[in-house]
């Protein structure tokens, strides 16, 4: 059984993370940058799903829909982005184009882009999109749509589950302050700073910078601990 962000409870982490941001803003003052960063933009993020209803929106579509990756797992700091994977059975081209033709309505969706792997052993179409926030800033909203029943569903959703359970405080701001730190321009993957921290003890940026360097692969990227 994993634990994601669905719907059922999506307004209770709504409100649970805004009473920790006003806490922290105010009881905490001697709270780290990164750490105030990240509670800011989860508390974006979250609020972008609500005003969206995103995962309403797909399962008024058939589907059923998960909060996955850095925003499931609380680690989320300075990339604006969102990704969400969704799930439902006799997924073809037209049916998923035409769930996406209806978010395209959102004036607030500025693009859409497409990746199609229905084809491929990941059995997905991939959809990126581009919302932008009151305030003008651009998130991507990287929802990928997944035949039911298929290698990958609930992968991601496991993942952040053991993830979370393995992750200790002193782990979770090393990853919060190694997300910090990485430049804008640098790539460096979610999983790949959530392993190194985890199983290898990295602590510092040219540690990870390091590791990256000898344990990157060419395929995707699909670590999790036991």
């Amino acid at each position: 059984m994993y634990v994601s962000v669905s719907q059922k409870n999506y307004l209770n982490v709504l409100s649970y993370n805004t009473e920790i941001l006003y806490l922290c803003r105010f009881i905490h003052p001697q709270m780290q940058n990164y750490e105030l960063l990240a509670l800011q933009n989860q508390q974006r993020a979250h609020e972008v799903i609500k005003r969206l209803d995103l995962l309403t929106f797909w399962e008024n579509h058939g589907c059923r829909a998960n909060v996955i990756g850095s925003l499931a797992m609380k680690l989320l700091v300075k990339h604006l982005d969102i990704d969400i994977h969704v799930y439902s059975s006799g997924i073809t081209e037209e049916s998923s184009f035409a769930i996406i033709a209806d978010l395209a309505k959102n004036q607030h969706i500025k693009e859409i882009r497409c990746i199609n792997g229905l084809h491929t052993d990941e059995h997905c179409i991939a959809w990126h999109a581009i919302y932008e926030d009151a305030k003008g800033d651009k998130w991507q909203l990287d929802m990928i749509h997944i035949e039911s029943g298929t290698q990958y569903d609930g992968f991601f959703e496991l993942m952040a589950q053991r993830i979370n359970a393995r992750l200790t405080e002193k782990q979770r701001q090393t990853i919060l302050r190694l997300k910090f730190e990485t430049p804008d321009d640098e790539e460096i993957h979610g999983v790949e700073y959530y392993q190194a921290v985890i199983e290898d003890g990295v602590a510092t940026l040219d540690e990870l910078r390091n590791w990256v360097a000898t344990h990157r692969t060419t395929g995707g990227i699909y670590w999790m601990p036991d």
